[in-house]
């Protein structure tokens, strides 16, 4: 049961970090509240296939991850208390 929780504690770790990265390599979105009025991004546009919208999709894979292995770390955790 050790070897588990060291198991997911390492990957909770690189999800965190792997986590941090992505969304620090995604670009702002500095229109504010100009972005309300027109996009440039149509949604019969290439969005799909830039660098944003994978970063994007990642950012929500990576997320669920992390959010899954913190749960799997607690419940470890605190059954063996």
């Amino acid at each position: 049961m050790e070897v588990l929780r060291i198991v997911l504690l390492v990957l909770q770790i690189i999800s965190c970090v792997v986590l941090t990265a992505v969304i620090l390599l995604q670009s702002g979105k500095e229109n504010g509240i100009g972005a309300l009025t027109g996009s440039s991004d149509t949604y019969m546009g290439k969005k799909a296939a830039t660098l944003d919208a994978k970063l994007a999709r990642m950012t929500k894979w990576i997320a669920a991850a992390f959010v899954l292995l913190t749960l799997f770390v607690s419940l470890l955790y605190t059954a063996a208390a």
